[in-house]
Formats: C-alpha cells, structure tokens, sequence
C-alpha cells in the first residue's frame, strides 16, 4: 500500500480540530482553545494514534501565509491614524513591559537575556481572533474603546513585521557570522528593497492582473490568483531576499488590500485561510510537550502571570497616562490579556533559528491555553471594575488631569471657533460611521452641528477640517454646556449602547427640557428605557432593518405605494395590519 501520510495527517487533524473546537464552543470558549488541545491529543507525546508533526509544521506554514496574507489585506493606514495617540504609545510600551518582565523571568531560570528578549516579545502580542471576538460579544467594537483596541493590536502587528525582519541578523551575529549592525542594516536595505518594488512594481502589476482574471467571470481563476499571489511572493521573499514568509505574504496582502477587487479577494481567501489556520494550531498543539512545563513550574507561573497580569496593568496605566478614559483603559487592558497565532508565529521562527531553547514553545502554548480561556472572564470583569473604580477620588482626579490636558486645549480651540451661522442649532454625539453620516447629510443641508467626541484625534481632525468640536463625555453636563445644549434646538445620539445613551438623555433633559432628542438603538427592547429618559424620536437597528427589507420586497412585487406606506407605519406602531395585496 502506498504512503498516504499527508492525507491522514490532514484528515486526522480536521476531524480532530473539529471535535475539540466544538466541545471548547459549548463550554463558551474560544475555538481555538479546541485546535490547540485537537494538536496535543493527536501529537506524538501523547498515547494513541498520532499525525506527522512534520508534514503538520509544513501545512502550518502555509497557515501562516495565510494568516498574514489576511493582516496585510486588512490593513489601512487610516484606522491607524485615527487612534494613533494612544495605539503606538500603548503597544510600543505595553511590549516594552512584558519584555522585561520575561526577560527577567527568563535569566532567573537560566536562560541568556538574548533568548528572554526575543521570548518576551512573543509573548507581548495578543490575539486577534480572540480580541475581535471579544469586541463583538460585548458590543464594544464599534466604539472609542473597541476602536483604540483595534488600533493597538494593529501596532503590535506592525511591531510583528519588524521583528520577523530583524531576527535573522540577530541569529547570524549570535553564529558570528558579523556584527549586528551590519546584518541588521543589511537585512533592512533588502527589506526596503523588497518592499519597494512589491509597493510599486508589484502595486502596478497585481491590482491589474486581478482586474483581468475578474473578467474573466471564473470563481475558481480568481481564488487560485489570489492564492498563487500569497504564496508566490512569500516564497520569493524568503528565497530572494532573506526575509520571512510570513513577511512576504504580509506585503503581498498589502498590494492586492489597494486593488478595486480587494474585498472579493479577502472572501475568496477567508474558507482558505480559515482551513489552514486550524491546521496551523493543531500544528502548534502536536509541537507541545506537556512534560517541559511539568519539570519548569516556576518558568509558567511566571510567563501566565505577565500575560494576564503585567500587561493589562501596563496597558490600563499607559492609557489613563494619555489622557484617555478610565473605560477605555479597562477595555484595552481586559482584552489584551491573553497571547495567541503571532506569538506562535515569532517563536516558531526564533525556533527555527536557534534564538530560543526548545520548551518556550510549549511554554507558549500552555500560556495561549490558559489565557485564552480565562480571557472573557478577565474581560467582563474589568469592564464590572469601572464603577469601583470611579468613585475612587485620586483616581478620577488623576484620569481628569490627564485627559483634560489635551482636551482642554481642543475645547478652548472650540469655543475660539465659534460654530458657523445655522438655521438649526443641532448636537450630535459620536463620530463613528453613523456620526460621520448624519454629519455630512446636515452638512449638505447648510445645517452646522457641534460635534461631541471622545476620540481626541477625531475632534483634532474635525477641528481642522473647519468644523466644530468638542471633546469630552456627553453624560456630563460641562461638556454638553460647552457644546451649547441651553440654546440646541436638537440632540443626535448616535451612538447604539443604551446604557451610555441613557446616561446623556438624562444630562440633556435637566439642562435643557424644550430640546428634541433623537437617539439610536440597537435592540428592539432597548427603546422602552429611552422613551421613558425622555426621547424625542427613536430610531432602532433591528427594527429599521426590518422595515426597510420588507418594503425593498413589496416594491419588488410592484405593491401599491399607500399600501406600502400603511404597512410599513402599522408595523413601526406596532400593529398588525390586514392588508391585501392587488
């Protein structure tokens, strides 16, 4: 009978894969927390049937391709910028942090600082997968501290790049192949060189043949252009120039991320990444040798406790230090708190190239395990924190202080520019993608509304546009004033989490009872909490959603347009209406 290795190892791995990553989803745990135990359960140190570790690290590697192909894909330079004040700060000094704290942790069991440095770095790096998700559970993605959140991780991803770049002149110095320096300039000048020509040659040439395939009217031809692209240029990137595949594929998805086909590329290469990237932490789970975290107990008290402690406290002090809030601290903080797919990533290449001893990979691993598990509980309750800690008065003062810094100065800038001449004295509170919108529509209107921000980036920007804006938290009254609430004839929240809708209805009524109110809601039961606060209008995602696919559909079947129109208001009073159809 021929070999069939590779298919058994892949099926084994799947079907394993699929099993634990359901179990770990009914318990309410990460899926990926499943793969990790799938890789361990069908690895060489555990009895029973067992894969092909290294047909699985190759897989894994095109998992890894993947994966980054995915970041650079989704990579804008603007959701950066947005939230640069606190991102890069935050990550460079959050790493920092950890990076110590192993180091220190990595000599006191013996290992070189060299090796605790690079150590530490992966461990510095949270999950994506597992911050989105978290994001999303707790409804906080769309908002200031879901966006700073994001904008973090995408530094620490960027700090990624940089140090897959600089690890191979570090092994070869380590090897005394030349100085540091030199090898590390080296490795610089091919990497400026190789994304040179990937940002123009390659900018030039891809988007166009892409454009071309798309012609071509063939599913298939595309998603096998768009793999081809990935692969390729990871390949040539570790082959020509050095660098990392990891690297290459990062750059690659960078190019095809400025292509008119860019989001059916990223749809086409979502199953594929997703199949591979199980397969990469079963990979990363057959790898693990419980028995090294058995014989150093002291190496993985110590690793957990930076990861689930030393970093979010760096992560919530850095944040309350840059003035922002003490929600946005607790969001950050609880949501980095925990290590996942670019920390296997860094520390299988230091592994590859000798910069860490054997058992920090299963170090890591259990790490991954353990935090990621423990993350949503870590989350909800530091977010269950932020009330104890607001009445702490030091605290409150110092987060004022600190905020007001930079807010004042952009308030005082406001209240110099006073808003332009309009019909309507308007609020509106928030500037994220429905912000922006009501905005520009009342814009186009001639009407000038101030806008409330806590974003401080945001008001800058919108200041500087010509705008008005103020920065602070709508809930209070000083801002409101600031922003003119006595003379506003209406208040836009816009906004979708009531309990922060709530508290700025409550605010606006004392100081102003004559102003209109209309406010959004997520959720159909959430309205009842806003009437009775005392809004005006209220306008509900799930409800308008609704509204507006049933009329799409009665207009499609060339409905009547009253009878359209009575349908659609009975069902937004709640009604049941009998209405036939001609």
């Amino acid at each position: 009978m021929h070999e069939i290795s590779l298919i058994t190892t892949i099926a084994l791995s799947l079907a394993a894969a699929l099993v634990f990553g359901l179990f770990a989803k009914r318990l309410g745990l990460s899926p990926i927390i499943g793969y990790l135990i799938a890789g361990i359960i069908v690895g060489p140190y555990t009895p029973g049937i067992s894969g092909d570790p290294v047909i699985a690290s190759q897989l894994a590697e095109i998992g890894v391709i993947l994966l980054m192909f995915g970041v650079g894909l989704h990579f804008r330079l603007k959701d950066l910028l947005a939230v640069k004040s606190i991102a890069i700060p935050g990550a460079i000094g959050q790493s920092f942090a950890a990076t110590v704290a192993c180091t220190a942790i990595a000599v006191t069991v013996g290992w070189s600082w060299q090796e605790g440095i690079v150590f530490g770095i992966a461990v510095s790096v949270a999950s994506t997968v597992v911050l989105l998700r978290s994001l999303l559970d707790m409804g906080l993605l769309d908002t200031p501290e879901g966006h700073a959140a994001v904008g973090w991780l995408v530094v620490e991803d960027i700090i990624t790049v940089l140090v897959l770049v600089l690890l191979p002149p570090l092994a070869a110095s380590a090897d005394g192949e030349g100085g540091i320096f030199k090898t590390a300039g080296i490795a610089v000048v091919k990497l400026v060189v190789l994304t040179v020509i990937m940002m123009f040659a390659g900018a030039r040439f891809v988007p166009h043949l892409l454009h071309r395939v798309a012609r071509l009217r063939s599913r298939e031809l595309f998603t096998l252009t768009v793999l081809v692209m990935a692969i390729s240029v990871a390949t040539v990137s570790y082959l020509a120039f050095g660098a990392s595949m990891a690297l290459g594929a990062f750059l690659a998805g960078m190019v095809v991320g400025q292509s008119k086909v860019s989001h059916q590329a990223a749809a086409d290469a979502l199953p594929l990444r997703d199949a591979f990237a199980v397969l990469f932490f079963v990979a990363v789970g057959m790898l693990f040798d419980y028995r090294t975290v058995l014989d150093s107990p002291f190496l993985m008290i110590g690793i957990v406790a930076v990861i689930i402690i030393v970093k979010p406290l760096a992560a919530l002090v850095i944040t309350l230090i840059s003035g922002y809030s003490l929600r946005t601290g607790l969001t950050v903080a609880g949501g980095l708190a925990q290590i996942g797919e670019f920390s296997f990533i860094l520390a299988e290449f230091a592994k590859s190239l000798k910069l860490i001893p054997g058992e920090a990979h299963n170090v890591l691993v259990a790490g991954a395990i353990i935090s990621i598990s423990l993350n949503p509980w870590i989350f909800r309750s530091f977010l269950a924190l932020e009330p104890r800690l607001s009445r702490i008065r030091w605290l409150n003062s110092f987060i004022e202080i600190r905020g007001g810094k930079s807010g004042a100065k952009a308030n005082a800038r406001a209240i110099e520019q006073e808003p332009k001449p309009s019909s309507v004295r308007s609020i509106v509170v928030g500037y994220g993608p429905v912000g922006q919108n009501v905005a520009k529509i009342l814009y186009e209107f001639g009407i000038e509304p101030t806008i409330i921000e806590l974003n401080i980036d945001t008001v800058l920007e919108i200041q500087a546009e010509g705008h008005h804006a103020i920065y602070g938290d709508a809930s209070r009254s000083e801002i409101l004033g600031v922003a003119g609430i006595t003379t506003a004839k209406y208040l836009i929240v816009t906004m979708p989490h009531s309990e922060m809708s709530l508290g700025i209805v409550h605010t606006a009524r004392e100081e102003n009872p004559e102003v209109r109110i209309l406010a959004r809601a997520r959720f159909l039961h959430q309205v009842e909490g806003l009437e009775y606060a005392g809004t005006t209008i209220i306008r509900c995602d799930e409800a308008e959603a609704a509204h507006a696919l049933a009329e799409a559909l009665l207009q499609d079947i060339k409905a009547p347009k009253t009878q359209i129109e009575a349908i659609i208001a009975a069902a937004a009073e709640g009604d049941d209406p009998k209405v036939e159809l001609d």
